[in-house]
């Protein structure tokens, strides 16, 4: 019997199976984190693994809520964001009517489709009637940030038909949390957050999410028991306190990102101006080559072929030496 069931979505930061499949060293442009973290120590008291979490997770709700001005009900934790993402989709269309769709804008992070696809929801390219619109921002994988107003704008004509506005701002700390929509409160809307690319940690796997306390808690009962652990708990509450050291990390990113994107254009790439951590670049022919030579290299970058983007890659900025590092094996493989 054949099933319509959809494919698992590709992501960037294959680095750790490179290296376990090939026993080298990798250096990992297709994960797009931080390179320049804040540095502050944090402590995992040992007795803590010995007791389950507080599934309420009353504390750290209570820490985001004092940093980010905002009411411990309005906000939902979770594995990851992608975790977020998935509840999300399942609360919003278990009793919503027909249709269930869904809007986003192309090319985008491909997570929204299929976690609205597992809630048996459907893609459309009609934004005004869609039962939710998601938006990256900034986007993955152009680095395009859309200003606060204009989404303030969308919500407003998402509410206007009913709507819900789903905003991901994972990348919105190294780009420029002043567009941030985290202290807008309105039911139509939710904020999605995550502190694994500005602090570097994705092996923690925390997000967090604002919004309104009716569908937070829907959220919550929803998502799976003590989904955040312990260690991941621990650092979130640390990282918390530091968010305003993130400035000096968008400087420096800024900065390597401009050098970056001379260069690769310089090799002959058309790179979109990004204001995230990345560099959506347009080699002019499949890339599917330019990746594997470089992977024989041992640098990895995103093949951004599963956005709809078989000619074109996204590379993280990293630090200058890894940027000149990635520079000089791009320039061997295309010359």
């Amino acid at each position: 019997m054949a099933v319509d069931f959809p494919e698992r979505v590709v992501h960037g930061g294959t680095g750790k199976r490179q290296q376990e499949k090939t026993h080298k060293t990798v250096l990992d442009f297709s994960a797009s984190v931080n390179p320049y973290p804040p540095e502050f120590s944090w402590e995992m008291e040992p007795g803590r693994l010995s007791v389950y979490p507080d599934d309420t997770y009353s504390e750290l709700k209570d820490r985001i809520a004092r940093v980010f001005h905002r009411r411990p009900e309005e906000i939902c934790v979770g594995n990851g964001s992608i975790e977020l993402i998935r509840v999300f989709c399942s609360v919003i269309f278990k009793d919503a009517p027909d249709p269930r769709t869904v809007f986003q804008q192309p090319p985008t992070f491909g997570e929204y489709s299929l976690s609205a696809r597992l809630a048996g929801a459907a893609g459309t390219v009609d934004r005004s009637g869609a039962a939710v619109s998601f938006l990256c921002n900034p986007n993955n994988p152009t680095g395009q940030l859309t200003r606060k107003a204009e989404i303030l704008r969308q919500l407003h004509a998402t509410n206007e038909h009913g709507g819900m506005l789903f905003v991901d701002e994972a990348f919105i700390e190294l780009a420029d949390p002043g567009e941030s929509m985290a202290d807008v409160r309105n039911p139509g809307l939710f904020v999605l957050r995550s502190l694994t690319k500005s602090f570097s940690v994705p092996g923690i796997r925390f997000g967090y999410g604002f919004g309104d306390p009716a569908l937070i808690e829907k959220i919550e009962i929803a998502r799976p028991p003590w989904s955040v652990n312990a260690y991941a708990e621990a650092y979130a509450m640390e990282a918390l306190l530091h968010l305003d050291e993130l400035a000096a990390s968008r400087s420096a990113i800024e900065r390597e990102r401009a050098l970056l994107a001379t260069e690769l254009q310089a090799l002959g790439m058309r790179c979109t101006p990004s204001r995230a951590n990345y560099i959506l670049a347009e080699y002019g022919r499949d890339v599917a080559d330019l990746c594997g030579m470089l992977a024989d290299r041992g640098i990895l970058v995103r093949d951004c072929t599963s956005f709809g983007l078989p000619t074109s890659i996204r590379v993280a900025v990293r630090t200058r030496d890894e940027n000149r590092h990635l520079i000089e094996a791009v320039a061997a493989c295309v010359h």
